[in-house]
């Protein structure tokens, strides 16, 4: 079958070293040696097999994209082999030397000059390795990557060998930034940012001792941390996305960072539940955002392409995108953070999908069904619980991030209660929707419902706020942008352009307006762009068309700010 061959705009201008930008904005020092490019490439039955590279791709794009060179998915089983030469500029060196890795699907292992570093497992979270002692003058760097779908254990999202619908293309290998820095020999590992009302509890890890630098004030870490208080508090809001920059100082180290202010809340309001940021009931207008590209898949063309997405959703009138079942780069949500959208994070599936029980059942209205005994198997618990914690180490400075969604349609879903209680002792300052679409609980922050076909008197009064998580997915495909003209997928079907628009409306005005003085407090449109076959979109996948009238959705969000305040 033929498949359109489609690119965004930034992909058609690609030039020069892709993602040339400092991937970690919230800890971010003087030293980067990016190693993004071209590399040597090669598959071999065997981790750490030495074969030759007949091959090159262009990381950070994953072997199965347009732009890594390769465009194909390689059997289960195969070693994905990368190997790149390298020396250290003229004064880049310190003390240390840390190789750094955004993503890589699933399982790697890190060699530098043939010496086995590091083996990491989970295809969506960051990881480092100290390189120190196994450097040269030359350098050849290799790294082992296997990736296998058939191990539902994995945390794996919407990747499927079989295509199509709402299962998109796998997804293998390297898929965001390799790179190195360069630290002393006692460095700040990590930062943790605490918001309490007007002021942030700043601790550095480990205990160095030193000082936290804002606005021309020296705070001095006691024991590794600092309480920050700007003289003028202003608040963080998507309409005024306001960061305070500071510098961490710590004897031969320097790190620049930032935090926002900004408080959430659950508040009952003329006897409605509400969800409140900076102590007010706001409405949280959103989309689902898949985060797929059709010539780097899993990774955008280029950082800016986040940006892009972000104000085009904003132009709309849209203040929060659900980032479903992915984890992004952290330029993703520093641009959220700088531009002010709201992010409702999900953490990534793994475990089996049941058609039947998944999505038929619950569509016909069986929404209620016990966890603790589904999933039992450990391994699988293990790694999902694990990477819930990743998800929240390495996300949760960002202060765009208001909400994690835990499971989502029951797709993995096991013991919701006790994962409630453990991600709340991991965070206790975001809402949690423990079971987004059905299989509820009492353990949770909200009431989340999917709603495509109705009905929709299920949009009434609860116990708890209430968000509709999932809605609409209307499908109209725009001639000339159409990833797979042999097959289209959504949840209803527009004639023209106008159609669309009209239903479109039509659909917030007669259903989600109403239900705002009946306690809804957010509800989160399918969704940002088309994806492969999925053509519900307000943008075309190639993101070259907006199929919606961005007066009409400002003036609808406008609307629905409006109706939440009263």
């Amino acid at each position: 079958m033929a498949l359109n061959r489609l690119c965004t705009s930034r992909g058609e201008a690609l030039s020069g070293t892709p993602w040339d930008v400092y991937p970690r904005p919230q800890l971010r020092r003087d030293s980067f040696l990016n190693l993004n490019g071209t590399w040597e490439f090669a598959v071999t039955g065997g981790a750490g097999i030495l074969t030759d590279f007949d091959l090159e791709i262009t990381v950070p794009f994953c072997p199965e994209s347009v732009l890594s060179g390769i465009g194909r998915h390689y059997p289960e089983g195969t070693y994905l082999c990368y190997r790149k030469s390298f020396r250290l500029p003229e004064g880049f060196r310190r003390d240390r030397v840390l190789l750094h890795l955004g993503a890589a699907d699933q399982v790697c292992d890190i060699y530098v000059n043939q010496k086995l570093l590091c083996h990491h497992e989970g295809g969506y979270t960051a990881f480092s390795v100290d390189i120190t002692d196994a450097l040269a003058e030359n350098n050849e760097l290799l790294l082992c990557v296997r990736d296998s779908l058939q191990d539902r254990s994995f945390p794996y999202g919407k990747q499927t060998m079989n295509r199509g619908g709402m299962w998109y293309t796998p997804v293998s290998g390297i898929w965001q930034t390799v790179w190195l820095e360069s630290v002393p020999e006692e460095y700040i590992q990590s930062l943790d940012i605490r918001v309490t009302g007007t002021a942030a509890e700043i601790t550095v890890s480990p205990a160095l001792t030193g000082a936290v630098l804002l606005e021309g004030k020296e705070y001095p870490l006691i024991r590794g941390k600092a309480t920050v208080a700007p003289d003028t508090p202003r608040l963080w809001s998507p309409e005024d996305p306001w960061l305070y920059r500071f510098c961490v100082v710590t004897g031969s180290d320097r790190v620049e960072s930032y935090f926002a202010l900004r408080t959430l809340e659950t508040k009952v309001v003329n006897g409605i539940p509400r969800l409140c940021l900076n102590g007010k009931p706001y409405f949280f207008h959103g989309l689902l955002d898949q985060g797929y590209w059709p010539e780097g898949i899993y990774t955008p063309p280029s950082p800016e392409s986040f940006a892009d997405d972000i104000l085009a959703m904003k132009r709309m009138g849209f203040n929060t995108l659900r980032k479903h079942i992915k984890i992004e780069p952290e330029q993703f949500y520093y641009d959220c953070d700088r531009l002010g959208m709201v992010v409702f994070q999900d953490m990534v599936n793994n475990g089996g999908y049941s058609v039947l029980r998944d999505t038929a059942l619950p569509t016909a209205g069986l929404q209620k069904l016990p966890d603790k005994l589904l999933h039992r198997d450990p391994r699988t618990r293990s790694r999902f619980l694990q990477t819930m914690e990743q998800t929240v180490a390495q996300l949760k400075n960002h202060p765009c991030i208001v909400y994690w969604t835990i499971f989502n349609e029951g797709w993995g879903q096991f013991d919701s209660a006790a994962a409630y209680r453990r991600l709340r002792r991991l965070d206790s300052s975001r809402f949690i929707d423990s079971t987004s679409g059905w299989f509820r609980g009492r353990d949770t922050d909200v009431k989340s419902l999917h709603i495509y076909f109705g009905p929709w008197n299920k949009l009434k009064p609860a116990e708890k706020p209430l968000v509709l998580s999932e809605f609409g997915g209307y499908a109209y495909p725009v001639e000339g942008h159409i990833f797979n003209p042999h097959k289209a997928y959504g949840y209803k079907s527009c004639r023209s352009r106008e159609d669309f628009r009209s239903s479109l409306e039509e659909l917030y005005r007669s259903r989600i307006l109403p239900a705002v003085p009946k306690g809804l407090c957010a509800a989160i449109y399918t969704q940002v762009s088309d994806v492969e076959d999925e053509i519900n979109g307000l943008l075309t996948y190639d993101r070259k068309v907006c199929k919606a009238d961005e007066a009409t959705m400002r003036a609808i969000g406008g609307q629905l700010s409006t109706a939440i305040r009263g």
